[in-house]
């Protein structure tokens, strides 16, 4: 059966830019939730000091959680090899930060879209990168995970495998033991496509989920297919909601991950409403994994 996580998507800014919540807050803060661990994010302020990583280890561990995934966001689109190899650096000292927290998966992404690449130089580049990164992650236990990401929060441009046949592209050209995919439904929205169809074309390779929804504010998923080509910034029409109220076909995902023999990490990005709207996603997931395994 799948075991959840959840990701303090509501406290990025606290956590990581001005400093105004302490990881040591959000442990206890989710540690009531019916979850069975935490997702990491390595950009939290408090990871710049490596001491902290097996003290909050211990503190999550001692709520009886784990920590299982990592979330990063390396650029390997760049066009300056040097800056290249400073992310490939970069991605194995959060490798080792996922191994020393006792996760299993680290994210990789392909980097940010910049208009003057192709999609032929991108995939390349995003491949190269990550092959060079998968003998390190297999030596320390750790698996990969490609996202069909959006955009990080602090990036400039959109993910350069934001759509679905760049992003499977990128998935076919990588082939190994160590690396899978973490599909995110809602980010298909954001791509202006269709998460089913996604999943249906990686549901093989699929090795961890994020969890979340999205709903339209004003407007149609038509118009949102017209705006997002390209656009810089979030996407205007969609915001995250509460999951199973939004636009995510949960008993859909749910068939066909069980259907290719799902049985991982299911990570929450959710509770921007605040922890009750975390507490109902929990419980709403819960159901649907008793329902489906």
């Amino acid at each position: 059966m799948p075991q959840l996580a959840a990701f303090p998507k509501a406290f990025m800014q606290a956590l990581c830019k001005d400093g105004t919540m302490t990881v040591s807050e959000w442990i206890r803060l989710a540690a009531p939730l019916d979850i069975d661990g935490l997702e990491w994010y390595a950009g939290f302020l408090e990871m710049a000091d490596k001491k902290n990583w097996l003290r909050f280890r211990k503190e999550v561990e001692d709520h009886g959680k784990v920590i299982p995934m990592m979330c990063c966001s390396p650029d390997f689109t760049h066009p300056d090899v040097k800056f290249r190899e400073k992310e490939i650096a970069k991605q194995k000292e959060w490798i080792d930060m996922t191994h020393t927290l006792g996760g299993s998966y680290c994210r990789v992404l392909s980097g940010q879209r910049r208009p003057e690449l192709s999609v032929e130089e991108g995939v390349k580049l995003a491949a190269d990168c990550i092959y060079a990164c998968l003998p390190y992650a297999e030596e320390r236990g750790i698996t990969l995970i490609l996202e069909n990401h959006y955009k990080d929060d602090f990036w400039e441009y959109p993910e350069f495998a934001q759509k679905m046949d760049v992003f499977c592209k990128l998935v076919d050209s990588i082939h190994h033991s160590h690396f899978g995919v973490n599909y995110d439904p809602s980010n298909t929205y954001l791509a202006g496509e269709d998460p089913i169809e996604l999943l249906k074309r990686v549901s093989n390779r699929v090795v961890t989920m994020h969890a979340s929804d999205r709903y339209l504010k004003e407007g149609t998923i038509e118009d949102l297919r017209k705006e997002e080509g390209g656009a810089q910034g979030y996407a205007k029409r969609l915001s995250h909601g509460e999951i199973g109220k939004g636009l995510n076909d949960y008993d859909a995902i749910f068939t066909e991950l069980k259907r290719v023999g799902f049985d991982s990490w299911i990570s929450i990005e959710d509770g921007v409403d605040g922890m009750a709207q975390l507490e109902r996603s929990v419980t709403f997931l819960r159901k649907k994994i008793s329902q489906y395994w």
